[in-house]
């Protein structure tokens, strides 16, 4: 028996230990006593009574004063060597030591509180009179007529402030399809959105603010918000991410990419203009910077958010494994890429024909290719189409290039004055070059015509449908002008008709002598 003794005093110690836990941690807890909105004080939980049931028993009788318009009259006794409080005769809350900070005096601080009621209690009938909601109400209409224009305002600012960074920063303002106008773009519209949703949420805040009812609810809004934005989404080691590291990080990271782009349309406007490097070279190199400087960046800024990349070894292993299994498209035009930038067989501003297409390079990115054509369409061609196909490029090294328009007429037609005819249509052209001079090339004869090639040399290679337009119609001016004719295509038919012996049988001569 006596041994059993110590474990049964163990075990109520235990079941003790275990209920007053509970109430303990409720008892050091701390609650907000509010009036619409208007944070008061905070009182701790003690013996017997969390803060939770205080806190809910004071708004209670608060409350019921604020409604009843009746003047608060706040009076302070002793009881059990505790200050209490009574407003108009009733019990509001008792002052206990938790309750009161270690410099002053628990009397001092029920005259605090006592004080702190008075004035809001009487602040708060004031804000239910209705000529206080007639001239809160109509300060908020003010307020939301200048908030509209405002947003309106700033769009219209936004959109002209492009221009203005556009020349900050060097961009080319004739191209808004770069990636540098793009990202400029969009981080003028994100700040956009920005200074917008904060203006609506400062005019809210203040509206809500104006009147009781609504102060309360922005008061506990305010306070889920708050959990909201502070609770751990995530944790990487020792560290631990909420919603506004996030949001810092993807700011960072966008003045990143903008502080990138303007050193590299910096380095290609101000510093490689000066160098004897073609332009190709000069992109290659601007290029390789902006996301050398990106990389290395990023990196830094991982660090410095407090992220371990020695956690991503496993990771790149994987993204290893899945470039080269599932993602070798990428990883091949992404090469092709770079070949493209260092070896340069076409650069930016080059006239080229891939397969289908005609156009003008406008960017050489690290996975394809831009090409602007004639119609203004932008197509995007993957970068190992340009390794592994053929490609004409008009540009490449020399822009001067020659035009072949085919003619034919009707052998009725003198040879010398179809030469004629097309040389002074080849000069009547403003694109077509002097020099090399216009050649005409007798091709040879034809089933139903004379087939001649005019050759004429230009040096805008992306104007050639115009420019065989314009060859066109000054050949049928000048064929007209010298009565020459364009044959249709013809068969010639010859027919023949004689007399041709036909030798029959034997037979058939008895046969037809007998008749």
């Amino acid at each position: 028996m006596k041994k059993k003794l110590p474990k049964l005093i163990l075990v109520i110690i235990l079941w003790i230990s275990l209920f007053l836990t509970p109430v303990l941690a409720q008892a050091n807890s701390k609650e907000a006593i509010e009036i619409d909105g208007r944070e008061l004080f905070e009182v701790v939980g003690y013996d017997l009574f969390p803060a939770e049931i205080r806190a809910d028993w004071i708004h209670s009788q608060l409350k019921a004063v604020v409604e009843s318009e009746e003047k608060p009259q706040i009076t302070i006794e002793t009881r059990n060597k505790l200050p209490i409080i009574l407003i108009n005769g009733r019990y509001l809350l008792t002052v206990t030591e938790n309750d009161t900070p270690s410099e002053i005096s628990r009397q001092e601080q029920a005259e605090i509180w006592a004080d702190i009621v008075t004035k809001t209690v009487e602040k708060a009938q004031r804000e239910r009179t209705k000529s206080y909601l007639v001239r809160r109400f109509f300060v908020s209409t003010i307020l939301v007529i200048l908030l509209v224009t405002s947003h309106w305002f700033l769009g219209k600012i936004w959109q002209r402030s492009h221009l203005f960074w556009s020349t900050i920063f060097g961009l080319d303002i004739n191209n808004p399809e770069a990636n540098e106008n793009k990202i400029l773009q969009l981080a003028l519209d994100f700040s956009l959105l920005l200074i917008r949703i904060s203006l609506w949420i400062i005019v809210t805040i203040y509206i809500t603010n104006l009147f009781p009812l609504t102060r309360s609810w922005s008061y506990k809004i305010r306070d889920r918000l708050i959990e909201s934005f502070t609770i751990s989404l995530i944790s990487i080691g020792d560290n631990s991410y909420s919603l506004p590291d996030f949001l810092i990080l993807a700011a960072l990271e966008i003045a990143l990419i903008i502080v990138a782009s303007t050193l590299a349309n910096f380095l290609l406007s101000q510093v490689f203009i000066f160098t004897q490097l073609n332009r190709g070279i000069r992109d290659a190199i601007a290029i390789f910077i902006k996301y050398t400087f990106i990389s290395i960046g990023t990196i830094v800024l991982l660090q410095v958010w407090g992220f371990d990349l020695s956690s991503l070894t496993i990771l790149a292993s994987a993204v290893g494994v899945a470039v080269g299994i599932g993602f070798q498209d990428i990883a091949k035009n992404f090469g092709s890429g770079l070949v493209l930038l260092f070896e340069r067989p076409i650069q930016v501003g080059d006239f080229v024909e891939v397969n289908d297409y005609m156009g003008t390079v406008e960017y050489i990115g690290p996975r394809s290719t831009v090409i602007r054509t004639l119609d203004q369409v932008s197509i995007i061609v993957p970068n190992f189409r340009f390794l592994e196909g053929e490609v004409i490029n008009w540009s490449h090294q020399n822009p001067i290039s020659r035009l072949h328009i085919p003619v034919g007429v009707s052998y009725n037609s003198e040879v010398e004055l179809v030469k004629k005819a097309l040389l002074e249509a080849a000069q009547k052209c403003s694109d077509v070059l002097t020099f090399p001079a216009p050649q005409v090339l007798f091709l040879g004869f034809g089933d139903s015509a004379i087939n001649f090639d005019l050759l004429v040399w230009i040096e805008h290679p992306q104007k050639q449908p115009i420019i065989k337009s314009e060859l066109y119609f000054a050949i049928n001016v000048f064929f007209e002008h010298y009565q020459i004719e364009i044959p249709y295509p013809q068969q010639d038919l010859h027919l023949y008709s004689g007399k041709h012996p036909v030798k029959l049988s034997i037979k058939a001569q008895d046969s037809n002598d007998e008749n």
